[in-house]
């Protein structure tokens, strides 16, 4: 039994959903809706990989296409990552609670 490009869609849907369900399910944490958020967009790279891996067969076909869009995805999703962790600490000094209804209070 081969591992096709169905088993990799499969795991990357689960990854998908698993991040969609904990942001609906947990809207109080701010740090656990930034990891689903950074979950889901794992799973975005699984699926471009598995696509670029399964593009290679095809003729004319560019091999690294998904490949660098992943770097990409990867990429910003760490700046996501660290521009709002760093808004999180300063937020967290400032009021000493990170808990998502108070955020609406925030003032421009």
């Amino acid at each position: 039994m081969s591992v096709g490009l169905a088993h990799y869609l499969v795991v990357a849907a689960l990854l998908f959903t698993i991040g969609v369900f904990g942001i609906f399910v947990n809207r109080k944490n701010v740090i656990i809706i930034l990891m689903c958020v950074e979950l889901m967009l794992l799973a975005v790279n699984i699926n471009f990989v598995a696509f670029a891996a399964h593009m290679t067969v095809a003729p004319g076909a560019d091999p690294l296409a998904g490949q660098v869009f992943a770097l990409f995805v990867l990429t910003v999703a760490a700046a996501e990552a660290a521009v709002g962790l760093a808004i999180l600490v300063v937020y967290f000094r400032n009021r000493g609670t990170i808990a998502v209804e108070d955020i609406d209070l925030m003032k421009g």
